[in-house]
């Protein structure tokens, strides 16, 4: 099913552009999904909704944890990613954008008996409350990890240039207009050998999210002076239960 219309957001296409290499360059964004998937407090599930499901981290963790299903609905702007994302006959992929509100009105499920799991990805909402808002009425229990403006911390620091994601406490409050929720805020430290490798990193990844926002020179410099061997990445763990 193809839900997409116009042009393909900048953020799609640098997921799109990197989606066969992405398996190797998100260590991170592995680990935080395996976190949030043992985070799960039932071991089956009629409905499961993947929302930014990329190349399947969180479905890949649902099986090796045995949590079963009779439908998994997986959600992702890139069509490139929902290729490479595992098949089955329970398996229903939508290359469709969780920005937009028609993404919602396609989501036909029985609301008690649907989960909704976000790993990763919902730092890239352009409307939390919107965002948050359509969530809350598609199913009765949400886990949600969202990166934090506090990825890349000393980096953007630096460089002297804001974080492109929402902070922690940005998060937090949208979430809560909408839902009784938990959350767990931590950090991680990934180590590079080189501040090339470090930054190959970045652009392979996907974690910059298409934002371009330092010059040629101002990269060189950038790379230059960065004073740490690891990159910073602060994620905000949800475990959230709708008001309705």
């Amino acid at each position: 099913m193809q839900i997409n219309s116009g042009n393909e957001p900048k953020i799609t296409r640098e997921f799109s552009r990197f989606a066969h290499s992405y398996e190797s360059h998100n260590a991170i964004q592995s680990e935080v999904a395996k976190e949030l998937v043992e985070k799960l407090d039932n071991k089956y599930y009629k409905t499961i909704i993947d929302i930014g499901c990329g190349s399947g981290a969180v479905y890949k963790n649902i099986n090796q944890q045995e949590i079963r299903f009779e439908q998994f609905i997986a959600l992702d702007a890139s069509k490139e990613m929902l290729d490479i994302h595992p098949n089955s006959k329970n398996i229903h992929k939508y290359c469709t954008d969780f920005n937009m509100s028609k993404t919602y009105d396609s989501l036909d499920t029985n609301v008690d008996k649907t989960l909704i799991i976000s790993s990763s990805a919902l730092q890239w909402s352009k409307d939390l409350d919107f965002t948050f808002n359509q969530l809350s009425k598609k199913a009765s229990k949400a886990y949600f990890a969202i990166f934090t403006a506090g990825t890349f911390k000393t980096l953007h620091q630096t460089a002297k240039i804001k974080s492109p994601i929402y902070s922690a406490a940005e998060l937090e409050k949208s979430i809560e207009k909408h839902y009784i929720a938990t959350f767990v805020l931590k950090t991680y430290r990934l180590e590079f050998d080189t501040v090339q490798e470090m930054f190959s990193y970045i652009k392979k990844s996907g974690v910059s999210g298409g934002k371009k926002k330092l010059t040629y020179k101002q990269t060189k410099e950038l790379m230059e002076n960065y004073s740490l061997k690891y990159l910073e990445f602060e994620v905000l763990f949800a475990e959230a239960t709708p008001f309705v």
